[in-house]
């Protein structure tokens, strides 16, 4: 029986060998991206479970890495998902996100508690000292301080920001763009959150400002702004609901404003996310393609300017991981060894794909019906 059992696991090793031929990526190798394997079923897990067994099979201590933001840059650099046959699970979380509507206002205010909601603490020691959850702007920064403000000024800049405007923030979190925006260009802000745990915070530390956060879904805005912004939130907002998220932006933009979205897209239209992120992160969001954008501002807004900076990601997780790692010991009597992996395999996985380019990071502006004479690019 032993000799079955072994003969079965060297067929599953030798058959994921053969898919990592020419990675650079090898098993118990001495590379520090190498997986070191733990439990010899790790190979079947992976071939019969995909990325789902591959990220649970790492927080049941299974296989572990050296550097996991190299191992997934390669992973990625390789395309070996596309070479992987789908696994059951993921059929069926595609098939299932065809004919639901996910992130309907009835369902998305839990999907939201499940990240966003975790605790506050875990984020003020992972983050920039502004509570920034996205990407930075590294083009000039040497911090991760520098690079989100940065960020910031970029968005202020590209929407003309003047004094005494009204900006529209969706999906705002902790009221961190607002609160730069107040206080650098005199502007007042409404935000909408849809998590309880951001929004109480953010009333805090924006107390006394002009900014009015609400704990509302988008799609119950109704009143007209000088410009608009979201930044990181359209990942969450589902293929479905893409056209109706651009009609209630156009509905609330004033007919000489401008609109940025900033958000993570992938080089190819999908309507799940992946099986590991979607049950232990991010549950139910998905990644927009340019071609999705696009169709759904069809008709609804212009198309303005495109800037991707998707490579200033993978230093800006580099700086979360490292921020988590070094904070860990404050938080730990709030979460459980297996959190720590789960959070650590989240934030050097998406490293590694957004250095492999595999990612991408879009600010997009749009106007609403076409800026007079052209709108000049800001970078």
């Amino acid at each position: 029986m032993s000799k079955l059992i072994d003969h079965t696991q060297n067929r599953f090793r030798d058959n994921l060998e053969r898919l990592l031929a020419g990675t650079g990526i090898a098993f118990n190798g001495n590379n520090p991206w190498d997986i070191r394997v733990y439990n010899a079923d790790l190979y079947q897990r992976i071939l019969t479970q995909g990325s789902l067994g591959l990220g649970e099979a790492y927080m049941d201590e299974w296989w572990d890495c050296q550097q996991l933001d190299e191992l997934f840059h390669k992973i990625c650099l390789a395309r070996l998902e596309d070479k992987v046959i789908v696994d059951p699970q993921t059929f069926i979380n595609r098939l299932w996100g065809l004919v639901t509507n996910r992130q309907s206002r009835q369902l998305a205010p839990e999907l939201i508690k499940w990240h966003y909601d975790i605790g506050n603490d875990l984020y003020r020691g992972m983050l920039d000292k502004r509570l920034t959850y996205s990407c930075g702007y590294w083009q000039k920064a040497k911090t991760l301080d520098e690079a989100q403000e940065h960020k910031f000024d970029l968005i202020c800049r590209k929407l003309g920001f003047q004094p005494g405007q009204i900006i529209l923030d969706i999906g705002c979190g902790w009221g961190s763009f607002m609160k730069y925006a107040v206080e650098k260009y005199q502007v007042s802000c409404v935000g909408v959150t849809l998590s309880a745990e951001q929004h109480a915070l953010g009333q805090e530390l924006c107390a006394d400002l002009p900014i009015d956060i609400r704990l509302v879904d988008y799609r119950e805005l109704n009143e007209s702004f000088d410009h608009i912004v979201s930044i990181g939130m359209f990942e969450h907002v589902g293929f479905k609901n893409y056209n109706e998220y651009m009609r209630v932006v156009r509905r609330c933009l004033k007919d000489d404003g401008l609109f940025l979205l900033h958000t993570i897209g992938g080089s190819k239209s999908v309507v799940t996310v992946d099986a590991w992120m979607g049950k232990y992160i991010f549950p139910e969001s998905m990644l927009p393609s340019i071609k999705q954008i696009a169709k759904a501002a069809e008709g609804k807004l212009v198309l303005e300017d495109v800037h991707n900076f998707g490579a200033d990601y993978d230093k800006t997780l580099m700086c979360w991981f490292e921020n988590f790692s070094n904070h860990w010991q404050s938080i730990i009597d709030n979460y459980d060894h297996r959190f720590y992996l789960m959070w650590k395999y989240y934030l050097l996985s998406c490293a590694g794909a957004f250095r492999a380019r595999d990612n991408q990071l879009w600010q997009i502006v749009f106007s609403k019906n076409g800026v007079p004479g052209g709108y000049t690019s800001v970078r």
